[in-house]
Parts: C-alpha cells; structure tokens; sequence
C-alpha cells in the first residue's frame, strides 16, 4: 500500500519564525511559572521528547483560581465593547502568527501541517465571533401586569471558569470555550492536555502581547496530579462553571465532583457517530464526505464517522470506491509534505485501532484496504467491509482511522440501528430525496446532523450533543448562554 511508502520516523525538529512562542512553563496572573516537577511532552511521530512543562498540583491550581477570582472582580466589569476590542486582537495576533502556532501544533499533536493550519484559522473564529457577541448580550423587557412595576432582564457573567481540554484539537477546542468565557466577562482557568500543552501556552503569549489583563486567562500543566488539579476545579466554590470536553466516564466524574457547588455545566463528551448512505445518494459526495468525516485527524475527532452505514443496493460499488481513495493515503510525520495523514496520539491509541481491527476480522469482517500497524503510532488508514452488530465498533468509539460498513435495507431500520447507542453527538447521512432527508435528520438522534456534508464544525453553529454526549452548546449565538446568568429586574414604586 502506498501509505506504506511515505512512513516517515526521522526526527524533525521544527523551526519557528518567532521561537519565543514556544514556552516551557505555566501561565498564571501574565506571568511564567516554573516548577521543579515537570513532565515530558512526545512528538508522537517520533517518539522523540519536544520538551518538558510544569506538572502541577492541586496547591497551584487554587492558586491560579485565587487569581482568576481576583481579576474576574475588575473584568466582569468592562464593557462589551473593550472585551470585543481585546478578542479581536487576539485573533488578529493568532492569524498573524498563524504559521509558527501550526508548526507547533503539528509538532505535539501529529496532525499533518496543512490540517494544524486549518485548525488555527478555524481556531481563531471563535474569538472573531465571540467578540461581536460580546456586544449583543442584550436583556429583555417584559409586559408587566402591574401599573406601578415594570420587568426587566440583564444577563451578567457567571464567574471564574475551569476549562479542561483534550489532545485531538490543541487550538480550537481552548478558543472555543475560552472565547465564549471572555466575551460573557467571565475568567479562566485552564487545564489542557498533558500530550498537547504548547498551543495554548503559545495562545497566552499572544493573549499577554495584546493586552489581555493579568489573571483573565491562565493556564495550569499537570499530568501526574491532574486527577487532583481537575478535582481542585470541579469542587473549589470560586469557580462557578466548569467546560469539558473528552470521554463520557470522565465527563460523568467531573459533574458529579462539581455537584457540592451547584456549578454551571457544559460537556462535550463521547460519540458513535452514525454516516448512512442511501442508495439514492450521490456516492462520489457520499464518498468524499466519508473521508472527510472518518478520516480527519487522523480519526481522531469526537465528531467521527464511527458507523458507517450503506444501503445494500449500493454497498458494493461505495466500497470499492471508498478503499480505492483511502489506498492512496500517505502516512507520515505532518511536517512531510507528502503526508496526508499523520500519527495517532501515543500508543494505547494504536492499541485500541488494533483491537477493533482484531475483533472485527475474527468476526468475519474483512479488510479491503489498510490494516497494518506500521510501527510507533502510525496505523494505516483502513476499510473494513462486512461488519455486523456485535462487533466492539458498533458499540465503542474507535478514535482512529478504522472505516467500518455496516450494511442495511430499509430507512425505517437504519433510524432504528443509528439511534441504538446511549450517545448522540453528530450524525450523517447522504440522500438526494429531499422528503427524506428531513424524516431522517428529524429522527436522528443527535445534537449534529450532517445532511450531505462531512463537515459540520463552524463558529457560526451551535456545537454539542444529546443523551450522554454532553450538555450544553458551543459556538452560534447560544454558545455565549453558559457563561451567564440571566437576572430578572422588578422595578416597583412608578
């Protein structure tokens, strides 16, 4: 296979056109913060140390709430339109750097440059748009009953923020949140992941050069103490919200450590995301939205096509087209031009792509294109046909580049089969009878539905699943909601 051919395991140390981007240590009140105990951040290309952050604790994460407290008391107090001013200089510093922050990204995350680049600038919206939202939190006035009283409703900051991150997207997934954060007036405090803590390091020496004011934005590493520094967040009653996003069993332990204090919640959690193509689809769209979907990041996006589901008329023919695309993937370090397709994030990753891969097969299924681990984290980019219920892909989100097809008959089936999971994240289907795709994207079960698109992410969306895929919603004009409280003005004695 030719992904074979372009495995790359050369170390590839990256230079940076402003290396000051790239730094070692914590970020609390605008200021570095070194420690004795540090942890070693991998390229997971390589296997290779990129470098070492602090591992922090529960102590110094409180103490960075103390701080994101103190600042919230003059923060919450600015003006839209000074937020707005801030953001948009903020993005405009992210766009500007916008190359070092991919090389960087690429460098701790494996994702090929071309994707960092477009994570960046997909990244830096959110500051755009949360900084036009900034000056829209508009209140409402209520008809009152009453001659003498009149209703009104502002909405106001809920308080300083804890903000946990995964690895699959370093930028974004911090942008997302944190922009919301801001433009409402809240405070922050960030726990990124422990694969991945150089983006949003590189993100708060720009947030620094642009004026944001000391304490709004902090960030705190940790890999051996996290369970101690997320607890420390979910239980410290100065932090008034708490945003996640990962796995649903750990997204379940956080909620209910921030249950003493009746925090605000959001969560962005596990998917099994169905993609159903019919047989009245386009199937070269129905193809290229399939590769698109499963295949980005190398698989590992929480969005992922993780059942694919092909209508029998057609199930051969997509099939074959789809193991004809994937077979010319090539897999390599992202900083190899030729690369479409980049590592996984360490080894459990390609453990568990192996395990699904194993029991898939010893179930019958058959590999039409892939299937080889090609040593480190790199696994080939894979097409499995033949795949039936009781295999663990139909029941567990593989996070990796494994393309299962599933076949099916009727439509009436296939809502059943797709909603047959506890999550409900996104969802995609291909169809082009336009009665059916509203019947199907009003039946799916799922926060997201992709309707002859691969792609659903945008900072103009709201972003966030159902069941046990989370709660709440990101980016759009609701993302802004849970990061306030909505307070109800009766204004008697007129």
């Amino acid at each position: 296979m030719s992904a074979t051919k372009s495995f790359v395991t050369s170390v590839t140390v990256p230079k940076l056109s402003d290396p000051t981007l790239f730094r070692q240590e914590a970020f609390v009140n605008n200021e570095w913060i070194s420690k004795t105990e540090t942890f070693g951040v991998e390229d997971p290309a390589t296997g290779k140390e990129i470098g070492r952050v602090p591992d922090m604790d529960a102590k110094e994460t409180r103490q960075a709430i103390e701080v994101a407290n103190g600042a919230f008391k003059t923060w919450s107090k600015t003006t839209g339109k000074q937020r707005h001013d801030l953001l948009k200089k903020w993005y405009d510093a992210i766009m500007a750097n916008q190359e070092d922050l991919a090389t960087i990204l690429t460098w701790e995350n494996g994702k090929t440059l071309a994707e960092a680049r477009g994570e960046i600038a997909y990244g830096a919206s959110f500051y755009e748009w949360f900084a036009e939202e900034a000056v829209r939190m508009y209140g409402t006035t209520i008809p009152s009953p009453m001659p003498n009283q009149r209703y009104l409703t502002i909405k106001q900051p809920v308080g300083p923020v804890g903000i946990i991150l995964p690895f699959n997207f370093p930028t974004a997934m911090l942008t997302r949140k944190v922009g919301a954060a801001l433009a409402a007036g809240c405070t922050v405090v960030i726990k990124p992941g422990a694969e991945v803590p150089y983006s949003a390091l590189a993100l708060c020496e720009l947030a620094k050069r642009v004026g944001i004011p000391a304490g709004v934005v902090n960030v705190v590493t940790s890999l051996e103490h996290v369970a101690d520094v997320g607890k420390e967040l979910c239980t410290n009653p100065d932090v008034k919200k708490i945003s996640f996003t990962g796995s649903t069993a750990v997204g379940k332990l956080l909620m209910s450590q921030s249950s003493g204090t009746m925090k605000k919640i959001s969560m962005e959690l596990g998917g099994n995301a169905p993609f159903i193509v019919f047989d009245d689809a386009d199937l070269d769209a129905a193809v290229e939205g399939a590769l698109a979907s499963k295949f980005r990041g190398t698989g590992q996006t929480c969005v992922c096509a993780n059942r694919i589901y092909v209508q029998s008329g057609v199930y051969d023919e997509f099939a074959k087209k789809l193991a004809a695309k994937v077979a010319d993937f090539k897999v390599g370090h992202g900083f190899d031009a030729n690369t479409t397709h980049g590592p996984l994030i360490n080894s459990r990753a390609v453990e568990k792509v192996q395990r699904h891969l194993d029991d898939a097969v010893s179930k019958g299924a058959k590999v039409v294109a892939g299937g080889k681990a090609l040593g480190g984290n790199f696994f080939e980019p894979t097409v499995v046909t033949g795949m039936t219920n009781d295999m663990a892909i139909a029941d567990e989100e593989t996070f990796g580049p494994i393309a299962g097809l599933f076949s099916f008959d009727t439509e009436e089936e296939i809502i059943r089969r797709a909603n047959d999971t506890p999550f409900g994240l996104a969802a995609y289907f291909y169809s082009r009878d336009v009665g059916r795709v509203w019947r199907v994207s009003e039946q799916l079960e799922s926060g997201m539905v992709g309707a002859n698109s691969g792609i659903i992410s945008s900072c103009y969306a709201p972003f966030g699943g159902v069941k046990e895929s989370g709660l709440g919603r990101e980016g759009s004009l609701h993302g802004i909601d849970d990061y306030v409280h909505i307070k109800y003005i009766n204004m008697g004695g007129l």
